[in-house]
């Protein structure tokens, strides 16, 4: 009996590096940002001006655009991925990882120089306008605009919202579907009662992993949106790296974990055994 308990202490050991990793990097930064949020830059004293403060109207704009965008690209990006992920799993085992492979290559590339790539098609003397140049067409307004953001969000994240989905497809019995079919059910029936509640883990984790970086993110909006359309994470960067007011960039971070902490128990909440993971 002693034995396996003293192997299983052992075990527990191994996920000490996790453990000292995880205080270093995310329990401490999170208390240092609580500590700043609620404390006065003058006083050092216990406040809530900071919060007052997070909540002027130039914020909560930037709160709501970053709200709405990210809603947007993750609609778009559920749309575009569902198809996909669906097509994916019912190829051969080799044609399958093949295409996962050449879908999620450029990840390994730098976020920002995805971006940056982005920022020269769509600028006004870029590929695709030097492109309808070309042709004598009209050349358009891309860069610095809603569409340029969501476009470049929806690029950056959709690979994240594939994968668990892809993922949970996969692991789904064929037989089920071929049941319902037997019985009479056509095309979408299968999809309405059976594939879609099957795979409710997988989209809900897709949602969370494309939902959470574009609400947060600050560098798609800088280089595709410019200076017309602050989001709430630019507004955070701005407090930290322009104004050196941590105190109300801390509690604009505060507000923005509230919609982390409730993506992160919507996911818990529909995917508890983990189904929808990538790995």
């Amino acid at each position: 009996m002693r034995r396996p308990y003293r192997l299983k202490n052992k075990r527990k050991w191994l996920a000490a590096p996790y453990g000292i990793w995880a205080a270093g990097f995310i329990v401490i930064p999170l208390i240092i940002i609580l500590y700043y949020a609620f404390v006065s830059p003058e006083t050092s004293k216990f406040t809530m001006s900071n919060f007052a403060m997070a909540f002027s109207p130039e914020n909560i704009k930037s709160l709501v655009l970053a709200l709405l965008l990210s809603l947007i690209s993750t609609v778009i990006c559920l749309l575009l991925a569902y198809p996909l992920a669906v097509i994916l799993s019912k190829k051969e085992v080799n044609q399958s990882s093949f295409i996962v492979l050449v879908f999620i290559l450029p990840m390994w590339m730098n976020f920002l120089l995805r971006t940056l790539a982005w920022q020269t098609l769509l600028e006004r003397n870029g590929v695709i306008n030097g492109i309808l140049a070309f042709f004598h067409l009209h050349r358009l307004n891309l860069i610095n605009t809603p569409f340029a953001i969501i476009l470049g969000m929806v690029y950056n994240f959709l690979p994240f919202m594939v994968l668990p989905i892809y993922n949970v497809l996969l692991k789904m019995d064929p037989s089920i579907v071929e049941a319902a079919q037997d019985l009479g059910a056509d095309t979408l029936l299968v999809y309405k009662k059976i594939m879609v509640p099957l795979s409710i883990p997988g989209i809900v984790s897709g949602i969370t992993m494309v939902f959470i970086p574009s609400m947060t993110t600050f560098v798609i909006s800088d280089l595709l949106g410019g200076s017309k359309y602050l989001l709430i994470g630019n507004v955070i960067e701005q407090e930290f790296k322009q104004t050196s007011n941590w105190n109300a960039g801390s509690a604009l971070s505060a507000i923005l974990m509230i919609f982390i902490f409730a993506s992160m128990f919507f996911l818990n909440k529909y995917d508890k055994d983990g189904e929808g993971t990538l790995f």
